[in-house]
């Protein structure tokens, strides 16, 4: 019997939460069965580490929703060969659900990431566990030619995962899917004052 299917609660936010919202692809659903979303919560949060909505973990860090982390996951279509870079919403879950994916995978917190602190590798792949107002260009700099970008994008409080590959030096993302995602204001665009 596998650990998914010992787990009922696990089992439940594949089968009501994932399923049925069109997330189907066999490697998120076994990624997102092996790795226990309780670990990644406080104590008294551990009840309710699967519903449907992001889970407060302090310090306006959240554990996203399923839905998010299994649409980011089945857009984005990581690879045996690609550098993947996570940008950390709080949790590592993202991190640990890719890692055993992909040939390499470095984390960066999001205050890091928007202040440009890190390794100056390449990746193939970012992945930020969040919704942005903008993407940074510190970001975008570390994001190989053809790369792809999978993240939250935040707009007048509606947030929307979306996507986009680095053409010709240039990222372009786009829309996918109003969906909820807990915002990462290190990556707030400066506040202009309007009439």
């Amino acid at each position: 019997m596998s650990e998914y299917e010992m787990n009922p609660a696990r089992k439940a936010m594949i089968d009501s939460q994932l399923r049925t919202s069109g997330v189907n692809e066999e490697f998120v659903l076994a990624r997102m069965a092996a790795v226990p979303r309780e670990d990644f919560v406080p104590a008294e949060a551990r009840p309710v580490a699967y519903m449907d909505r992001a889970i407060a973990l302090g310090e306006g860090h959240f554990l996203a929703a399923p839905l998010f982390h299994g649409r980011m996951l089945a857009h984005a279509q990581p690879t045996a060969e690609d550098k993947v870079l996570v940008v950390e919403g709080g949790s590592s879950y993202l991190a640990e659900l890719v890692r055993p994916l992909v040939a390499a995978c470095d984390t960066v917190s999001a205050d890091d990431a928007a202040n440009g602190i890190g390794k100056r590798k390449s990746y193939s792949l970012i992945l930020v566990d969040g919704a942005v107002e903008q993407f940074p260009e510190a970001l975008e700099k570390r994001l190989a030619e053809g790369g792809r970008v999978v993240c939250g994008l935040a707009s007048r409080n509606v947030t929307r995962l979306a996507g986009g590959r680095k053409i010709a030096g240039t990222l372009a993302l786009q829309a996918l899917a109003e969906i909820g995602i807990p915002v990462l204001h290190q990556f707030d665009k400066p506040r202009q004052w309007s009439f």
